[in-house]
């Protein structure tokens, strides 16, 4: 199947997950989901995203995005290796992992997700299978998918990107802004070229016009 692209919706499937059977959809609901890929349970650079992900729960809450791992390994790997990243997590601060992981060990949804590597041939398990890369999904409420990231095998993910992105992503959904480089939440925003002069004054009455007449800025204040 062709690759997964922005806008797309992002596929619907059922699963066996740490807690319990899911659809996929009807798990997301109304919130914001992140969808996280693993090669493999018991694999240092993944313990070390898990645990993080795990430690951050309520950054991810107050956002209302609801995460879910996927690793090629069955459910009682899964349940064995909760207990190692809880335990690695424990020395930067608590550490549980209250969200599902997906069991994949046929690799049905992480090719449905387009999510094996297929340039490393040296990426793959003792059978042969090539191993589910770090694939990150950020998918919305109507289920489409809005941002998605590969990372390479030796190399963790940073999720103050993905945080980052979906604050962006959010603001820009409710308030007709862009984000410029390098944004950090707090930091001024771009009105989005949609949104004429005249509007513009009417929405942000701080916004600044630059020499450049399509950049225009203005502080936003939210909660």
């Amino acid at each position: 199947m062709p690759s997964l692209r922005l806008g797309n919706t992002a596929p619907d499937f059922e699963a066996e997950t740490t807690q319990g059977p899911i659809k996929f959809h009807e798990w997301i609901g109304d919130s914001w989901a992140v969808l996280f890929s693993h090669p493999g349970d018991f694999t240092p650079v993944c313990t070390t995203e898990l645990a993080e992900v795990a430690r951050r729960a309520e950054d991810f809450k107050k956002r209302n995005v609801k995460v879910i791992g996927i690793s090629a390994n069955g459910l009682q790997d899964h349940k064995k290796w909760e207990l190692d990243i809880a335990d690695w997590g424990a020395q930067f601060g608590p550490t549980n992992v209250e969200f599902p992981i997906i069991a994949d060990e046929d690799r049905k949804i992480s090719t449905l997700y387009d999510m094996l590597d297929e340039q490393d041939a040296t990426n793959r398990d003792a059978k042969g299978l090539p191993f589910t890369i770090r694939t990150v999904f950020v998918i919305d409420p109507k289920k489409t998918i809005r941002l998605t990231i590969a990372y390479p095998a030796s190399t963790g993910r940073n999720f103050d990107e993905i945080i980052r992105v979906i604050d962006s992503l959010q603001l820009g959904d409710k308030y007709k802004v862009t984000t410029p480089v390098n944004w950090k939440k707090g930091d001024d925003v771009i009105v989005h070229p949609a949104v004429n002069n005249e509007e513009a004054k009417t929405l942000f009455p701080e916004v600044k016009f630059h020499k450049q007449p399509y950049l225009r800025t203005t502080p936003l204040k939210v909660d």
